[in-house]
């Protein structure tokens, strides 16, 4: 399965032209989408704003902004978007025309906290912003544009409660990790900003052959946000990927992706692991002491880390990004079983 993209159409044209027609047009153009992807129908129920196809979650229901899933390549849904808005124009005409610049990607998301914190019902759940409720980690798109991520943030930088997204509840929120019915928290402050990168998955019966053959965790792809800001728990964040650790943890394979927020002032000076070292020196290697020795105090051994205990680049990064991506969507599809893993 490609990147999952979310589109809708903003600005007046679409808006300004609430009618029949263009209701007509908007279902004709995510059909012409649907035909690109090779993918799921619209019904015929979309309004005008509506300009993305039905995501498998909710097949048969009516939102405003759907996702689209396809095994076709990034550049197909491109042409596919192309396709969307030529058949807009051909039917709005000439004053009222749209151009793919107006088909954006959706990134507006609300925590909404339940019970107290620090107490083992707390959760942070996910809604859009017409206040439906949203899976951390199935409904939000991976990618974001512009080579961009959507980075979900569990852990705020300065602070040591262990908070996870419950892979294992219906709607996937944020919780704080438990053991033996005790909340968990980290020995000392976590520097960064921490969370998970959404519609990944380390497969468990996947034996990674670069990292040692490791199997993957069971969780989605950790990431470790450099930023300056602190991001705010259950905050979903566009992030440039830099560069990534292959972390063993007893055993299994724990990627920690190293990301920065898409706004943070140093953001344009990096794109590399390079451009890591020289604008933020030091902070890859405290990275990998961090999570080497954080479980030391509790009186476990060390995190090892594989390929040469070295991060790797950008690149290496992205195509650990796309294969978890992919084993995901064999998750999701049921090609892979889910054991106990929420897939709502």
């Amino acid at each position: 399965m490609a990147a999952v993209r979310v589109f809708r159409v903003t600005g007046a044209p679409v808006a300004a032209a609430a009618t029949a027609a263009t209701r007509v047009a908007v279902r004709q153009g995510c059909a012409a989408l649907e035909r690109a992807v090779g993918h799921y129908a619209v019904p015929a129920s979309h309004n005008a704003g509506c300009a993305a196809v039905a995501s498998p979650r909710r097949h048969g229901q009516c939102h405003r902004h759907r996702q689209i899933s396809s095994s076709s390549s990034s550049s197909s849904i491109f042409l596919a978007g192309r396709s969307l808005v030529s058949v807009l124009n051909r039917r709005l005409g000439p004053r009222r025309r749209v151009s793919l610049a107006r088909l954006s990607i959706r990134a507006d998301y609300q925590a909404k906290p339940e019970g107290e914190p620090t107490s083992l019902d707390f959760r942070v759940f996910l809604v859009d912003d017409d206040g439906n409720p949203v899976s951390a980690w199935h409904d939000i798109p991976l990618h974001a544009g512009d080579g961009l991520l959507n980075f979900v943030c569990e852990i705020p930088k300065e602070s040591s409660a262990k908070m996870e997204v419950a892979t294992d509840e219906a709607g996937t929120p944020i919780k704080q990790d438990t053991k033996k019915g005790k909340l968990r928290f980290y020995p000392y402050n976590i520097n960064w900003n921490y969370g998970m990168l959404p519609q990944t998955w380390e497969d468990p019966s996947h034996a990674n052959p670069d990292v040692e053959n490791a199997l993957g965790d069971n969780d989605p792809v950790d990431v470790v946000e450099i930023g300056e800001r602190e991001i705010q728990m259950g905050e979903v964040v566009k992030v440039k990927p830099l560069a990534i650790y292959a972390m063993i943890d007893e055993g299994e394979l724990d990627w920690k992706l190293v990301a920065i927020a898409a706004d943070d002032p140093k953001a344009p000076l990096v794109n590399d692991i390079a451009d890591v070292e020289k604008h933020f020196p030091g902070t890859l290697n405290a990275i990998r002491v961090w999570f080497r020795d954080y479980k030391i105090p509790d009186g476990k051994p060390a995190n090892r880390f594989g390929l040469n205990d070295k991060p790797m680049g950008r690149d290496y990064a992205l195509k650990v990004v796309e294969e978890t991506n992919e084993f995901w969507a064999k998750l999701v599809k049921r090609t892979t079983p889910k054991g106990e893993l929420s897939l709502v």
